[in-house]
């Protein structure tokens, strides 16, 4: 159910080490630089990420995997009818992986809530 998890860190190059030996026994590595982000990931699938960001450390982006397209925009369309603040629209969002498609909302907390589906619509 759940694609991808995000962690903001106060020192990139210490966490990045941290992780890099913490993780390693459980076959993950550094998969994927992405300007000031670090994804980890194990057998071909990038699924914990990091990135330097001044505190507090605690508000997440959580992405959600959905089975398709039709899916993603029915999280968004949703989860704005339940209160959320749009923070992304339903989109094909290339720069990440060319079919990724996703939409992005902020829960009544703040927290960056995204549903993505990595399949081309049929």
């Amino acid at each position: 159910m759940i694609d991808h998890l995000t962690v903001r860190v106060s020192d990139l190059a210490r966490s990045r080490a941290f992780y890099e030996a913490a993780l390693r026994p459980l076959g993950y590595s550094v998969t994927v630089v992405f300007g000031p982000f670090l994804g980890f990931g194990a057998g071909g699938e990038t699924d914990f990420w990091i990135t330097q960001a001044p505190g507090p450390y605690g508000p997440t982006h959580l992405a959600f995997r959905a089975r398709d397209r039709t899916t993603v925009r029915a999280f968004h369309a949703a989860a704005l009818a339940a209160g959320a603040r749009d923070n992304g629209p339903p989109g094909p969002r290339p720069e990440y992986h060319e079919k990724y498609y996703g939409a992005f909302v902020l829960d009544p907390d703040g927290y960056n809530l995204e549903a993505v589906c990595r399949k081309e619509e049929p």
